[in-house]
């Protein structure tokens, strides 16, 4: 019996990855006639989520003995981007859930099929180690607050790094010379959240803080997601770390959101004429210069940043090893994609002129969306110099890698 069900999850697995990319353009389309409403409320409204879990978006990077996709990569990059040229807020939710759902292969399957198998599960998490768990009988007391839970308005589950200590008080010892630490997974309900997300850009993310006290939580739902030797989950996608499939999914957020921004530009200049000006912008020769410029200066940061995807997956999936010089390719090409994709939607903005501070059109939008992104770990330029330090042979902190 197990193996049969086993069986039938793989093939559901299967066949979810073969239909990703249509899920995800149909997804866009609900996404569309949505976008005011998820701007205004700071948060995916129920039909958008539900739209997302109709097309199981949310199960791309589970394990196949969950039913999940493993969807490769290089195609997660592109659901992401078609997500985020429908709105920006969805896209980036959707990127951290998927980082977050590669953790179920890193626990055993029971406590995994608890958190992930129900049809609505989502699992979302705050930034950096910034909880205390201290070892118990059967598992952990847990304690902190975390901030930036992208999507934890619709998650079920929610995570807190944390680092360990003994029932003593004395710190775990951990790899490398560093103090353990380990990710405690508990159920959203259980945590005191904070209405604390009130920003310029990705508004509908609500990327709030929570908090959890004295919260025990069992061994089983506490793991360490970046140790190779918990991987229970041998599958290409798994050797990966989730920051450099967090760099790769959320580049393509900025690439999708720069796509949408040229599109609504092209749309606008067949149509718009300035106010004094001599000739429309279609007529433009300058305007037709930049329109150019900026679809070569996108293009070509998009197709850097796939090829490097693809050309590191391709290697991963044939030989099991993911090397520091294809992190660092990866580190570099996405970083390049995320300050492209800003610098051409700044351009963007610029073109339209008058018209882009109206809030009834998509330019403003796209103008905060991108800036918000822009501002996340992912696209900081210190990224070039953990590269460029590499590319030297000096020491590198490979968490940044």
């Amino acid at each position: 019996m197990a193996s049969e069900l086993t069986a039938a999850m793989s093939e559901t697995g299967r066949i979810l990855a073969e239909n990703a990319l249509d899920n995800a353009h149909a997804v866009a389309a609900v996404l569309r006639c949505a976008a005011a409403q998820i701007e205004a409320e700071r948060a995916l409204p129920p039909q958008v989520v539900a739209a997302m879990h109709d097309g199981e978006l949310f199960r791309l990077t589970l394990p196949r003995r969950h039913g999940g996709a493993e969807l490769p990569l290089p195609r997660l990059t592109q659901v992401a981007e078609i997500i985020a040229g429908a709105d920006a807020s969805a896209a980036w939710c959707l990127g951290q859930a998927s980082g977050c759902a590669m953790s179920a292969a890193f626990m055993d399957e029971a406590p995994a099929r608890e958190v992930f198998d129900p049809r609505d599960a989502v699992l979302a998490w705050g930034a950096g180690v910034q909880g205390k768990a201290v070892a118990t009988t059967g598992g952990y007391l847990v304690n902190g607050t975390w901030r930036f839970a992208s999507g934890s308005h619709h998650a079920t589950w929610l995570g807190g790094h944390c680092k360990v200590f003994e029932a003593d008080g004395s710190p775990r010892p951990g790899p490398h010379g560093r103090q353990a630490d380990r990710t405690a997974l508990f159920p959203r309900a259980a945590a005191e959240m904070a209405d604390d997300w009130h920003v310029m850009g990705l508004r509908g993310t609500r990327s709030e803080g929570y908090t959890v006290e004295n919260l025990f939580v069992a061994e089983g739902l506490a793991l360490d997601r970046e140790t190779e030797a918990e991987r229970r989950v041998h599958s290409t996608l798994f050797r990966f770390p989730t920051t450099i499939v967090y760099a790769a999914l959320f580049s393509s957020v900025a690439l999708g959101i720069a796509r949408s921004a040229f599109d609504d530009m092209l749309a606008l200049g067949l149509e718009k004429k300035p106010r004094a000006a001599r000739s429309s912008l279609r007529d433009s020769p300058v305007f037709q210069t930049r329109l150019a410029e900026l679809e070569a200066q996108l293009g070509s940061a998009r197709a850097y940043q796939q090829s490097a995807v693809a050309d590191v997956w391709e290697v991963v999936d044939a030989t099991g090893e993911l090397s520091m010089a294809n992190r660092a390719r990866i580190r570099l090409a996405t970083t390049y994609a995320i300050n492209e994709a800003t610098a051409v939607v700044e351009q963007i903005y610029r073109l339209a002129g008058s018209t882009a501070i109206f809030e009834d059109q998509p330019f403003e939008r796209r103008f905060r969306d991108i800036h918000a992104v822009s501002q996340q770990v992912q696209a900081r330029h210190t990224n070039y110099e953990t590269v460029g330090r590499f590319m030297l042979e000096l020491d590198v902190d490979t968490i940044f890698m």
